[in-house]
């Protein structure tokens, strides 16, 4: 059975490449992504599983976990199961359930076809970027390039080659500010509606980035390129009490309460003492405080880890990523100045994702390894403005000089 959804998960992606991109570029993506696809499969066989290298736990945990779950949906009955049902699946639950299907599928583990689905996810990324570069103003070959680069990053392989939670972190980050940066071009009513199950989605996922992703939300609704539309009034509502409702006064425990307990507890001193412990660990002098030490801080966050940081292999495997993450931040200084000069609204949409984020992580920052991590949707979204700088300038055609009537004479 696992072979089998192997196999459906293949099918499934072939179909997206075809069904999503123009014919042209899916004879390009397709054989890629179906590249990019094994990979992935490759280094979970014979790279994270058989130990070539100590990393991972939080798969093994949520394996552990989705075997919980098949056993509830055994006593209780098939239901999505979430932290009110088993109170360690806090902020795991999607993953979980997915893994859990999977099994249910197959009888029992099936760290194969959990994988599959994983590669499905990054795949799928794959196009989303490419399509999202084309919304920001990248070239076909620029978007192109960073579809190409995405798919074969190092860090993004590794966290997506086995049952990790950053795939479904990343495409569900990607794909709710890739609606915002739709909206700006043109407000649709449906593009909203699209981003509440994906909202969804990711609360169940990484809670806090729910809210770094609203705000990008609101922001193109606010400058999207459309008259005074009903609908637009309508959404605006809506978003304002779901606001209402986030901020508190309705209910004990709000989504932002839950949101702020859980960045209180990452930026405790206990926390991040804790995760500062073992090779990557890093401790700064910023007597306890979270805002100590602050530059340094949002350094290790963009830049870690340095040429001459000390560690394990994987840490000494990850600066091959880091490498190519500087030729990214090089080029989206480049893409950034560019954008300011001909579409600032997208260029903050972008920065209103990248920096708040930057600034969030930088005050739990502890630990080198799960920065790394952590980290990914930054570099994903800071990637669109790499595109921006790769692609082609358009040379502005040259104009055929009026002729001087005083000089035109019939023959």
């Amino acid at each position: 059975m696992e072979y089998l959804i192997v196999t459906a998960a293949v099918v499934t992606l072939v179909l997206l490449v075809n069904g999503t991109m123009e014919r042209t570029v899916a004879r390009q993506a397709l054989p890629v992504l179906l590249a990019a696809f094994a990979l992935r499969l490759l280094v979970h066989v014979l790279v994270i599983r058989a130990g070539v290298i100590e990393y991972g736990g939080d798969n093994l945990n949520y394996e552990s976990r989705a075997a919980d779950i098949v056993t509830y949906w055994q006593l209780h009955g098939f239901q999505f199961v979430t932290a009110d049902d088993l109170s360690y699946l806090y902020s795991v639950a999607v993953p979980c359930n997915v893994f859990a299907l999977v099994m249910y599928l197959c009888g029992g583990p099936a760290p194969l076809a959990c994988t599959a689905v994983v590669a499905l996810l990054a795949c799928t990324l794959c196009i989303v970027i490419y399509k999202f570069a084309r919304l920001v103003g990248a070239d076909a070959r620029a978007s192109f390039r960073l579809l190409v680069l995405i798919a074969f990053m190092p860090a993004f392989v590794l966290h997506t080659s086995d049952t990790f939670k950053d795939g479904f972190n990343a495409l569900l980050v990607v794909a709710c500010v890739g609606l915002g940066a739709s909206l700006t071009r043109r407000f649709r009513v449906s593009r909203m509606i699209m981003a509440i199950p994906l909202l969804w989605c990711l609360w169940y996922v990484r809670p806090y980035m729910v809210f770094m992703c609203v705000v990008p939300l609101i922001f193109a609704a606010v400058v999207a390129k459309s008259n005074f539309s009903v609908g637009k009034l309508l959404c605006l509502a809506g978003g304002l009490a779901c606001a209402m409702l986030f901020v508190g006064g309705v209910y004990d425990s709000t989504p932002l309460d839950q949101m702020q307990q859980q960045l209180d507890r990452g930026q405790s001193a206990t926390v991040r003492n804790y995760n500062a412990e073992g090779a990557s660990g890093v401790a700064f002098d910023d007597s306890g405080d979270a805002w100590g030490a602050f530059g340094p801080k949002v350094l290790y966050t963009l830049l870690a880890p340095f040429p001459w940081s000390p560690g394990s292999l994987t840490l000494q495997l990850g600066k091959i990523d880091v490498v190519v993450w500087y030729l990214i931040l090089y080029a989206a200084v480049r893409g950034a100045a560019r954008l300011w000069r001909h579409d600032r609204r997208m260029l903050l949409l972008l920065l209103l994702f990248i920096v708040p984020g930057t600034i969030a992580y930088a005050t739990t920052m502890s630990n080198i390894g799960l920065i790394f991590r952590q980290r990914i949707p930054i570099v994903l979204i800071t990637s669109l403005l790499a595109a921006v700088a790769w692609s082609r300038i358009p040379r502005t055609p040259a104009v055929p000089a009026e002729p001087d009537p005083e000089k035109v004479h019939l023959g």
